[in-house]
């Protein structure tokens, strides 16, 4: 059975995952990535993107995820045909990842941006990765150098961070500074280290 040691790591978009990621793996945890999985069946299916949305969404055999990130924030219909072609394929992939980190028998990570929104992945503890959403939208704006519009537009394509607050399992609070994240990061390592 896949998944039985794994933990899923979610937040939403600017609420600080990846420096999550970065200080878990240093406490010598296996991280799955399924953002640069993602990518790169994104690009192998550059083909079937061509067609779904257009050749303007293709450069030299890659997908442009900027141009195509525009469209599907701001088109639902494009959003649920994209999904629907590359998640089956996400977790097939991730699943098959999984079942080789389970033979190791120790907890691991993996990070998967929209785990609430997808409801795929049979993972019981979850990581939610905390900050209030006047700070997610104000580094979401530097981080990505975008309009405050654009920014709200990412930001409520995805569940809100207080509803994913409450199904956590285990809470980091990222509205400080990186010493205080770390800070955290030990805490819940704890913490899960005595539930496995």
């Amino acid at each position: 059975m896949s998944f039985k040691y794994a933990i899923a790591l979610t937040g939403s978009i600017a609420t600080g995952k990846s420096s999550v990621s970065t200080i878990f793996k240093s406490f010598g945890f296996n991280i799955i990535d399924v953002d640069k999985i993602a990518h790169n069946i994104l690009d192998k299916n550059y083909l079937n993107i061509s067609k779904l949305f257009g050749k303007e969404y293709i450069i030299e055999k890659r997908v442009n995820r900027k141009l195509l990130g525009g469209l599907i924030f701001s088109n639902k219909e494009a959003k649920k045909e994209l999904e629907s072609l590359l998640h089956p394929l996400i977790y097939q992939e991730i699943n098959s990842i999984s079942l080789e980190k389970d033979k190791l028998k120790k907890p691991y990570i993996i990070d998967i941006p929209l785990f609430f929104e997808t409801n795929r992945y049979p993972i019981k503890d979850i990581i939610v990765v905390y900050t209030p959403k006047e700070k997610q939208l104000k580094r979401l704006m530097e981080r990505d150098n975008s309009s405050k519009k654009e920014a709200q537009q990412r930001i409520e394509a995805q569940i809100d961070i207080e509803e994913k607050k409450d199904k956590a399992t285990y809470l980091i609070d990222n509205s400080k500074d990186l010493k205080f994240l770390q800070e955290e990061c030990d805490r819940v390592k704890k913490q899960i280290l005595l539930n496995f």
